[in-house]
């Protein structure tokens, strides 16, 4: 037979797309010609199959062929069509059944000794395969347990593609792969190590308990750094949809950790201030990648010396903390990432950042205004949370105010508090009091009039614009879910108003 057809995975921003990879021998001279818009990976893809093979003990047929990957309007992208090529090259020169690989998924990289290499996206892939009733993939021996957590699919993990002839051959057959037992979490640190700073805790306990974004300022030494790092332990575990929208996406970043190919727990992203645009959104001059925000979807989004970052970079955040995703565009098509992640700021008072205080500071008024200038009016506006942290006392440091509440403590709070918003939500799509929309904050949450008096204020005089008003109501139920209360009352108003202020008049 001199046609061959084999299936792949195609992926588009976190979505796999099947490719049907079909290779004719002709007469002619010797050549390939790779047709269905391949990317210039996937055009070398073609010598590494010809080295595998010849060196798997195969024969690559010297006539001429012509690989098609279909859908030819969809980019192809990457080296995981690599085994998906070669076998079908075996299948058409004869080596291999073709029935057998009619409806088979091959997912991999060769090297050129025939080795079968991991690659990134298995798990959006085998997702794909399983969405479109294909029932066998075939993966890299590395990425089996990641493509094990699709139910439904038989995982084959293969690590030469020796394996995958003798297999399809009907010589040695491969046992579908069972996925180990995965290892312990690592500990994770624990707001107990926080002395002091009774505010910074409690702002991270409401943004844990609601999803607010959170504006932490205040000296070198305060504590900034350890409150945010501490803030994915409140969050509760995924739930099993959200680890896997999770952990997709780490497979394709390429940052999922070997041991542990289900991420359980709300991952935690600190970039450095030196990222550029496409590293914190996503991007990349090839194939899209996601950004640290994406990755940090369902997490946290932690920015230490913010104004440090620069501005165009920061503001590319607005949108997507609003929508929820980012799509990101190129000449050769676009991708949509999910990234409803919290977003934790940090900033020093000054450029100079003395840790003893105003009275040591050097930096003048205009090096001020200018340092707090680098974050524009409308990032800011979108931060529910805006909280000033002293220096921390000596009292705190070396004599200590009682046993500090550790993280398990606070996060049975949490999410006490967020099972009583999710029980007032239900019906409403949403889960988050962040989440809530303004429409809905004016009917049917609308808080007390009477309660309102505050913030009315406020927005009258200009101290709060529309959002923010919005945003103080959606703290407010946050805080009255974690004193047990029905609705905010003034003393809610109050403190989401005082928490939302205090930066501006600082």
């Amino acid at each position: 037979m001199t046609l061959a057809r084999t299936w792949s995975v195609g992926l588009v921003g976190v979505r796999g797309a099947l490719v049907e990879v079909e290779l004719d021998i002709a007469q002619g001279l010797p050549g390939v010609a790779l047709v269905g818009l391949p990317d210039a990976v996937v055009r070398q893809s073609v010598d590494r199959v010809r080295a595998a093979v010849v060196n798997t003990g195969g024969e690559f047929p010297a006539r001429r062929i012509t690989i098609g990957l279909s859908p030819a309007s969809m980019p192809k992208q990457g080296s995981g069509f690599d085994l998906a090529l070669a076998v079908a090259v075996l299948a058409a020169a004869g080596t291999v059944p073709a029935a057998s690989i009619d409806r088979l998924v091959l997912l991999g990289e060769l090297g050129l000794d025939g080795s079968v290499r991991p690659i990134r996206g298995v798990l959006p892939a085998v997702l794909a395969a399983a969405r479109a009733g294909h029932e066998q993939v075939v993966v890299p021996a590395a990425n089996a347990d990641e493509a094990a957590l699709v139910d439904g699919v038989e995982v084959l993990a293969v690590g030469s593609l020796g394996q995958v002839v003798e297999h399809l051959a009907g010589r040695c057959r491969l046992a579908a792969h069972e996925r180990a037992v995965p290892p312990d979490a690592a500990p994770i640190a624990d707001l107990g190590d926080v002395v002091g700073q009774s505010v910074g805790r409690r702002a991270v306990e409401i943004a844990a308990a609601g999803g607010h974004h959170l504006f932490l300022a205040g000296p070198p030494g305060a504590g900034k750094t350890m409150l945010a790092e501490r803030l994915p332990g409140l969050l509760p575990p995924l739930d099993e949809q959200a680890a896997l929208e999770v952990t997709a996406i780490h497979s394709i970043a390429g940052t999922l950790p070997s041991a542990a190919p289900l991420l359980t727990r709300p991952p935690f992203e600190a970039p450095h201030h030196s990222a550029t645009m496409a590293a914190l959104v996503g991007g990349g001059s090839g194939q899209i990648r996601p950004g640290a925000l994406c990755r940090a979807h369902r997490g946290v989004l932690f920015l230490d010396e913010t104004p440090e970052f620069p501005r165009a970079v920061l503001d590319t955040l607005r949108q997507p903390l609003e929508r929820g995703e980012v799509t990101i565009s190129r000449a050769s098509g676009a991708a949509t990432f999910p990234c409803r992640a919290q977003l934790v700021l940090a900033a020093n008072p000054c450029p100079c950042a003395s840790a003893a205080g105003d009275t040591a500071c050097t930096c003048s008024p205009l090096e001020r205004r200018r340092y707090r200038s680098r974050l524009s009016g409308p990032l800011l506006d979108r931060i529910d949370l805006r909280v000033e942290l002293p220096p921390v006392t000596r009292a705190a440091w070396l004599d200590g105010v009682g046993e500090p509440e550790s993280t398990a403590v606070v996060a049975r709070r949490v999410l006490q508090a967020r099972a009583v918003a999710a029980e007032r939500l239900a019906g409403t799509g949403l889960a988050l009091n962040s989440q809530v929309p303004g429409r809905l904050l004016r009917g049917r949450f609308a808080p007390p009039r009477a309660s309102l008096a505050l913030a009315e204020r406020a927005l009258e005089r200009g101290a709060l614009s529309v959002r923010g008003f919005d945003r103080v109501q959606r703290v407010a139920w946050t805080l009255a879910d974690l004193a047990g209360h029905t609705v905010p009352g003034p003393d809610e108003i109050a403190e989401a108003l005082g928490m939302r202020l205090q930066r501006a008049a600082a």
